[in-house]
């Protein structure tokens, strides 16, 4: 909770949305609310508000602008994370992990669409989600100006419109991929 409000400090609206489920979840998720409420107390600066996460999945579709930082448990960010990737327009550009904010395990990152067995095999599957995941872990390792790279190859090639099915485009995964390490090769003068 300390790092969803830290999080939220250091981005410019300063605002976190903690959801919950304590109306049907009276022991775990109560003890949730009361915490958030308690750390919030660290961070006056942070404006925040607490959300049912069926309550979420309608603001998220109908108000995604009044969002910014989201903090929830792992059971609802992983569906949270799935509607915000359709919201964007596929599960092939949402990126996400679980992180270990005190660094005492590792942390995880991976793209939310997992292994897509309907496009496995055919060459289709939009690595965008794959190329955030690498930039967010090496955002964590410390590696930002790499993440930034990573992302800004990923960037000018999306918006020359190379671009799996998913997305409305024609590439191939191959394609955007090659695209991508063609750009970062290219910003390496």
């Amino acid at each position: 909770m300390r790092y969803a409000f830290r999080l939220a400090r250091s981005r410019p609206r300063k605002l976190l949305t903690v959801v919950t489920k304590s109306n049907a979840q009276r022991h775990g998720m109560v003890m949730w609310d009361e915490i958030a409420a308690e750390v919030a107390g660290e961070f006056p600066d942070v404006a925040w508000d607490k959300m049912l996460v069926d309550a979420m999945t309608v603001r998220m579709t109908l108000k995604p602008r009044s969002l910014d930082t989201i903090v929830a448990t792992n059971l609802h960010a992983d569906i949270l994370s799935d509607l915000a990737g359709a919201l964007a327009g596929s599960l092939g550009v949402a990126p996400t992990a679980n992180i270990d904010p005190e660094r005492r395990y590792p942390s995880m990152f991976e793209p939310i669409h997992g292994s897509a067995f309907d496009v496995a095999g055919k060459g289709i599957a939009n690595p965008v989600a794959t190329f955030w995941t690498a930039a967010q872990m090496l955002e964590h390792l410390g590696e930002s100006a790499a993440a930034v790279r990573l992302m800004s190859a990923v960037e000018t090639v999306t918006s020359e419109g190379v671009l799996t099915p998913d997305v409305g485009g024609t590439a191939t995964t191959q394609d955007v991929t090659d695209a991508v390490c063609r750009t970062i090769r290219g910003s390496n003068v």
